[in-house]
């Protein structure tokens, strides 16, 4: 066994939670060895059950074995250690720089053992016998060696820093408390000692807990960019799905274009061919002809030419080659296969919103109004999902959430990061506002509804004239008239995005934004306009389709 000893070094000897020789070492386990006491003093102050030194985590409170192999080289280390102790304390060590001196030995001066409080001194070992054996002496509070002794006597009196004053946080000796500090609140050192030792402790605990929150902290985040990744890697590999059959159609309406062209400018030269042939044959048959008369043109015989010449008019006729063009047409061609190309891509884009709405309506969050913020002018259904104007205000205190001049409200869910994703019945609706609105908002008097005034909205206006309020506004030309509008936000990619619900269709989208604060959903159903506007807004449940 002691030769086993030997072989390992006195730091594995020592507990890494106490730094001290093990006391009823323990193993855990992760493999780890601890005392006994320290680590379950460790784990019922800690947030989570886990080894000290590797961090591995454990889902119930391990039972606590001792290794008994380890225990009894523990044993045989700490006797080893001992018989090392007191051998060299039979041998007297010389001060080394850094080291306090004795102040009673004269020449070589050696190593102080312990210090006096009361003495101002420091002794070695044999200096410090009386200390130990004489009565009056033992009495002396004895310290650990420290140097300039003279730092705890009072620079005034003369005498020990034996008390503290509370009230001017300072350590004082009797003498001060008769004559400086008698009013003052003033307590034994020892007393303020283990009172401060007690706030450090505390401190201490804090901290720890501190460290060890930034250290689950730190998982989250890598946790979160390890997730991010895979999102990321999942996003490419559709994107370049979703592309390459983007390019492929591109691809396929070219080839089918240029095989059209092809194709007619095969059956023009068909033609082509067919009516050079004829024309070959009719020149020729009008060739024959020409001769005929010219040979007739010759004859001087009267008889035979009258003869010949009623033979000449009984030859079929020629054909009017004059409205004949084989010259092919291409115009509109192109249109044809980029319109049939549109078409093709418009069903891709369909199916790309489609899946896109899937996606974000499994954010989907529960949103009610909040009637502390509702203008006086809107009714609010008792279930805080509906809301529309009335021509009856209300007498409601104007407190600092809620809208004054405009007829808005917002809801009483806020939300400050991840995402999340609600949808709004806008039928009926020929005027009224939707989106998001941070905290900080101005809710009294005239608003301006843009994203450096803390709202991201579009409107409706004029019953099919759609606008989203970015900066410039941007005008939306939409194929149907939207009867449900969902609204999806990305707090940390700062994006706010609107979606035709039935239609599966992206309205618009707000990129690029930067939130620092709580965003609120926002509602505006507008004015009645004499009952053409009375339809509420309904907050709706999200069918997630499968």
């Amino acid at each position: 066994m002691a030769a086993a000893s030997n072989l390992l070094s006195e730091d594995q000897f020592l507990c890494s939670i106490c730094l001290d020789v093990f006391t009823d070492p323990v193993t855990i386990p992760c493999g780890h060895n601890f005392c006994k006491s320290c680590i379950n003093e460790h784990w019922n102050t800690s947030d989570r059950c886990q080894c000290p030194m590797c961090k591995e985590a454990f889902t119930t409170r391990p039972d606590l074995r001792v290794n008994t192999l380890f225990s009894e080289m523990v044993v045989q280390f700490r006797q080893s250690a001992q018989q090392k102790t007191n051998s060299s304390s039979s041998e007297q060590q010389v001060s080394k720089p850094g080291e306090v001196p004795c102040d009673f030995c004269t020449g070589t001066k050696l190593k102080a053992l312990k210090s006096c409080l009361v003495c101002l001194a420091s002794y070695c070992e044999t200096h410090l016998e009386p200390h130990l054996t004489a009565s009056r002496l033992k009495r002396h509070q004895l310290i650990d060696p420290v140097e300039n002794l003279e730092d705890r006597m009072c620079t005034k009196h003369d005498k020990p820093l034996e008390l503290f004053c509370k009230t001017d946080q300072t350590c004082v000796c009797m003498l001060c408390l008769v004559l400086d500090h008698k009013t003052h609140d003033v307590i034994p050192l020892k007393e303020e000692y283990e009172g401060k030792k007690a706030e450090l402790g505390k401190t201490e605990a804090e901290i720890q807990q501190m460290i060890q929150k930034r250290q689950l902290k730190i998982q989250e985040i890598k946790h979160s960019v390890d997730l991010g990744e895979e999102d990321a890697d999942r996003e490419i590999a559709e994107g370049v799905q979703v592309f390459t059959a983007l390019k492929e159609s591109v691809e396929r309406g070219q080839a089918n274009l240029i095989d059209m062209i092809k194709e007619k400018q095969k059956t023009t030269e068909k033609q082509a061919e067919a009516f050079i042939k004829e024309l070959e044959q009719e020149i020729s048959e009008l060739t024959k002809r020409r001769t005929e008369v010219e040979q007739l043109l010759r004859s001087e015989d009267q008889f035979h030419l009258l003869q010949s010449v009623q033979s000449l008019k009984a030859a079929p006729p020629t054909k009017d080659w004059t409205e004949v063009s084989v010259r092919p047409s291409y115009e509109g061609t192109v249109v044809k296969a980029v319109a049939q190309l549109e078409e093709t891509l418009s069903k891709d884009m369909k199916k790309l919103i489609e899946d896109e709405l899937k996606r974000v309506q499994q954010y989907a969050v529960d949103v009610t109004l909040d009637p502390d913020t509702a203008h006086p002018y809107l009714i609010l259904s008792d279930d805080g999902k509906q809301v529309n104007h009335s021509d009856v205000r209300k007498n409601l205190p104007d407190n600092p959430e809620r809208f004054s001049d405009c007829a808005c409200v917002l809801g009483k869910q806020s939300f400050s990061l991840g995402r999340f994703y609600f949808e709004v019945q806008v039928k009926g609706k020929t005027k009224c506002y939707l989106g998001v609105a941070r905290e900080s908002i101005n809710r009294k008097g005239v608003i301006t509804r843009r994203p450096e005034d803390g709202y991201w909205t579009i409107c409706l206006r004029n019953g099919n004239k759609y606008i989203a309020l970015d900066v410039p506004p941007v005008s939306l030309s939409l194929k149907s008239r939207p009867q449900k509008v969902g609204m999806f936000v990305d707090y940390e990619e700062g994006l706010v995005s609107f979606y035709d619900v039935d239609a599966a269709a992206l309205i618009y989208s707000f990129t690029g934004c930067c939130f620092t604060e709580k965003l609120f959903p926002y509602f505006c159903p507008c004015l009645n306009d004499g009952g053409k506007n009375s339809a509420p807004l309904i907050i709706s449940p999200v069918n997630q389709a499968e």
